[in-house]
């Protein structure tokens, strides 16, 4: 018998030697984005002694980032990066704050662990076309995408590609439709045993394209927008479109031109930008009814639907913005208020902007309480929330959304 037992062994290590690896550990599928979280991770930050090459990027100003010049309003909680870069930043009691870098493996790992330890159901991954068209950029962002994609799989979230049209000019179409091309057969985005956690919809993989149909000048159109879908459609992705928050109504934010409908209905999933639209006082009425209208529309015209809410906005260190309004977070109520209307309002699936957005104040990742002190103004974390709060609401929203606890009108709060 033991030495049956032996032999048994044996044959089972030869038949598992010649199994590829990746039949052998297939993770956690996501085949819809309904009934998921995600939000949108920029992904952007550089520091001179990061490998990148860059030196400062998406933290500097006029000046470089020095007291004084920045674009960063909120100070990221640096307690649990492996590896932290200095700054000439300090605190009130003079010693120097750190920051990460995006290029760094280590610190995306850290924040795809954050997602699985409070339930964020993922992200979507930013390629900015106006960064990719340059080796710079897209060095950068194929590092940060490689590491995202491999922390995703260790982690069991969600991923997903987004191109972000901002800045891109008429015919650099064939940039975008060439990158995904690369990133598809790089990454395996449509073999689903080899990667488990890209997002697929409609039994597709989903590629994002975000900034179609905002009426504020950009040096691209319908015309562009609609040769980027046709093409990833017939490469055999499914779509979501990025608009402007009137998209319906073809006004306000939105170009009025109807062929932006049908653009949208070649699409498996719209999503409308709200960030900066409104705040706590706006909100009501005029916005907290426009989900309902447009869930609405998206189900007569066979389009998925996802709203969006961001927990408040501030770029006051943006040069030309100093003296610009914040809207101001209310210790995670602004963000709850979004949320619960959402979901009342039979949303099936909710998009979070943003991850890490330390620019614009929207981050929902862990920012700090305690903040460096001089010439520019930083905003810290409310006094009676912890740093990781914002991270714990959005995953309590993901239990609502998926009923696993009731849906609650009211911000939760939590045992201490």
């Amino acid at each position: 018998m033991r030495k049956s037992i032996k032999m048994m062994l044996a044959l089972g290590l030869l038949i598992a030697a010649a199994t590829p690896v990746v039949s052998e550990a297939k993770g956690k599928q996501y085949n819809s984005y309904k009934g998921l979280v995600m939000a949108g991770y920029q992904g952007w930050f550089n520091t001179p002694d990061d490998g990148a090459g860059r030196g400062w990027h998406h933290y500097e100003s006029r000046k470089g980032f020095t007291p004084g010049s920045c674009t960063i309003d909120l100070w990221p909680d640096m307690s649990e990066y492996k590896v932290t870069y200095p700054t000439d930043f300090t605190y009130d009691d003079g010693t120097p704050a750190h920051v990460f870098s995006s290029y760094d493996e280590s610190t995306v790992d850290t924040h795809f662990r954050w997602m699985q330890e409070y339930g964020l159901d993922g992200v979507f991954m930013q390629r900015f076309v106006a960064e990719i068209r340059n080796n710079s950029g897209r060095k950068h962002f194929n590092k940060v995408l490689a590491s995202a994609m491999k922390a995703a799989n260790k982690y069991e979230r969600a991923i997903a590609v987004m191109y972000d049209l901002s800045g891109m000019r008429a015919g650099e179409e064939k940039i975008l439709l060439d990158d995904i091309k690369k990133v598809s057969k790089e990454f395996s985005l449509k073999d689903h045993d080899r990667n488990p956690s890209y997002l697929y919809h409609n039994g597709k993989p989903l590629v994002t394209v975000w900034g179609v149909g905002f009426n504020d000048r950009r040096r691209y159109g319908l015309d562009e927008a609609e040769r980027i879908i046709d093409g990833l459609r017939e490469m055999g992705f499914s779509v979501m479109i990025g608009v402007p928050t009137h998209w319906r109504t073809l006004n306000g934010d939105t170009e009025s031109d109807p062929r932006l409908h049908a653009i949208i209905k070649k699409c498996d999933v719209v999503m409308p930008w709200f960030v900066g639209r409104y705040n706590e006082t706006s909100f009501s009425p005029r916005y907290s009814g426009i989900v309902p209208e447009d869930i609405a529309w998206s189900k007569a015209n066979d389009v998925d639907y996802v709203p969006l809410a961001f927990p408040g906005f501030s770029w006051r260190n943006m040069p030309g913005n100093e003296n610009s309004a914040q809207i101001k977070r209310a210790s995670g109520d602004f963000l709850w208020m979004q949320l619960s209307q959402w979901l009342a309002s039979g949303a099936e699936m909710l998009y979070i902007a943003m991850f890490d957005e330390i620019d614009e104040g929207t981050a929902i990742f862990k920012c700090a309480k305690r903040v460096p002190v001089g010439k520019s103004r930083f905003v810290p974390v409310d006094d009676d929330i912890e740093s990781d709060h914002y991270l714990w609401l959005v995953g309590q929203a993901g239990r609502m959304l998926r009923k696993e606890i009731p849906l609650q009108q009211k911000q939760p709060r939590r045992d201490k």
